[in-house]
């Protein structure tokens, strides 16, 4: 908490340092998330979080410069805090290990009521050649959350 910017990285960076060769040896790749703390709602942001701007996760990782150090570029994360989505991931995909969705506002469904327009992002995302998952980690408000995760998979699929 409240510590300044460079000693929260120099933190982060020790740590990561340290477990890093371990992760290296076992063949195990770890994601650093990139969350927002503008947020204050459980399950939605994360206030106080030190990492919360996608260019700090990516300097962490150009920092460890490891392959097995990526980062988790959580769409919504990413808007809420960043916003240009697209360029953001175009900078980061070297590094991408992982990717979130979810409809902001609100951490619900990527439907119309939400400012988050997933095709062009999905087709940026498999244009930059990423091979690893997207993760639906929206949470479902509707009485049907398996027709939720459903549309969501659909409209993702480009």
């Amino acid at each position: 908490r409240n510590l300044p910017h460079d000693a929260a990285r120099r933190s982060m960076i020790d740590g990561l340092k340290k477990i890093v060769p371990y992760a290296e040896e076992k063949k195990v790749t770890l994601c650093l998330e990139m969350l927002n703390s503008r947020v204050d709602e459980q399950m939605k942001g994360h206030p106080d979080y030190w990492c919360d701007h996608i260019d700090y996760a990516l300097d962490i990782c150009r920092e460890i410069s490891s392959e097995r150090m990526k980062m988790l570029f959580d769409i919504y994360h990413v808007q809420i805090m960043d916003g240009d989505v697209i360029r953001r991931y175009k900078e980061c995909a070297p590094f991408v290990g992982h990717i979130h969705t979810a409809g902001n506002p609100g951490r619900h469904e990527l439907d119309d009521n939400q400012e988050i327009n997933y095709p062009p992002i999905m087709r940026a995302i498999a244009e930059s050649g990423y091979k690893g998952f997207v993760g639906q980690e929206f949470i479902p408000k509707g009485p049907d959350p398996i027709a939720s995760l459903s549309a969501a998979v659909q409209l993702c699929d480009v």
